[in-house]
Parts: structure tokens; C-alpha cells; sequence
């Protein structure tokens, strides 16, 4: 098993169950990277070594996408030596507040706990875009896809692909079962770590 799988493991943020995950999908296995972030030495050895994996020019900048992409951006930002943003939803749409701006032709990049389908990091990446900036690639700490969504370059510090379904087509919820949204609970989740 890799590091990264152990410390989702050792946080009990590797979880089995029955979730629909933020892409409407449904799936058996969910990864609970908040609670891997939520231990800041844990959060900057993981974002270092996603860092050390980039083979492409610096960013100028980087934003996540609320609220997965926060610490993320934050600890790539760090990592980097470069400004850590992120975007927020304003009447559905992602944009730039608290004052937060990027600088025409920046060189920008999208940070993201977790990719399935990319939803998110795509309206960030069009966000960047109708700011004249300049989207220069996407990193995550968990890949759950097997092939690169984005129109720039990708890199995750682990490939996880556990299955997914449509909701019409999940063998659980056709079983009788009920997906849980994983974090948006109080008190958690009722699910196996």
C-alpha cells in the first residue's frame, strides 16, 4: 500500500460504505481527505511531495476551489513560495471575493483534494481564463479517474479509481440502500473506515 494510502488510513479517511460524492455519482469507497489535511505536518509533507512532482514552469498563483481545494491551494502555495487563493460560489458560480485578485497573464494553478469528474476545477479553470489569466494545469492529491479531464496538464499524488454509477445504475441503491454524502453530516458519517 502506498504513504499516501496509509496516512488515509492511519486518519480513518478511507472509508466503505454507500456515498454519492460531490459529481452526483454513486460509489462503495469514499476518501475523507479533510480529515488527512486537517494535521498540518501531514498536509505540507503531502503537498511537498505533490510539488516535487510538477516537471512543468512554476505557477504564479494557486487556487482551489471551496472547500475541498482550501488547504490544498494553501500548502501548494507554500510549497511553491507563491500567493494560495480560492474560488467561492456566488448564485452558483465560482468567482474571486474577499478581496482576492489575479494578475492578467498569471500563470495559474488548480488545486484539488479529490478529482472524479473534474466539475469544480473546470469552472475554476474558466474562472481563471475570464480573468485573462493563464490556466497552466491542475494537481490533486487523489486521481479518481483514469484519464486526464482537463485541457492541461495533470498531476495527482495517487491513482485511486474505486467503482462508481449513476444513481439509476448503483447496484447498491438498486439492493435497497441509501447514499450518504459524506461531510455533510454533523457528527460524520456512518460508514467503515
Amino acid at each position: 500500500m502506498s504513504k499516501v494510502l496509509d496516512s488515509f488510513r492511519q486518519h480513518e479517511a478511507l472509508l466503505e460504505g454507500h456515498f454519492q460524492l460531490s459529481s452526483g455519482l454513486h460509489s462503495s469507497r469514499y476518501l475523507q481527505c479533510a480529515k488527512v489535511l486537517a494535521h498540518p505536518r501531514v498536509a505540507e509533507e503531502l503537498c511537498r511531495e505533490l510539488a516535487a512532482k510538477w516537471k512543468h514552469p512554476a505557477p504564479d498563483v494557486v487556487i482551489g476551489p471551496a472547500m475541498g481545494g482550501i488547504t490544498l491551494a494553501y500548502e501548494l502555495g507554500r510549497a511553491f513560495g507563491v500567493t494560495a487563493l480560492f474560488a467561492e460560489r456566488e448564485n452558483g458560480a465560482f468567482t474571486l471575493r474577499r478581496g482576492f485578485q489575479i494578475a492578467p497573464g498569471a500563470r495559474v494553478l488548480i488545486a484539488e483534494d479529490v478529482v472524479t469528474t473534474g466539475g469544480s476545477v473546470i469552472e475554476v479553470l474558466q474562472l481563471v481564463e475570464r480573468l485573462g489569466a493563464v490556466p497552466c494545469g491542475v494537481m490533486s492529491l487523489i486521481q479518481r479517474t483514469d484519464k486526464n479531464p482537463f485541457n492541461v496538464p495533470y498531476v495527482a499524488l495517487e491513482q485511486v479509481i474505486p467503482p462508481v454509477w449513476k444513481p439509476e445504475e448503483c447496484p447498491l441503491c438498486l439492493a435497497g440502500g441509501t447514499a450518504i454524502k459524506p461531510g455533510s453530516r454533523p457528527g460524520g458519517v456512518a460508514a467503515r473506515p
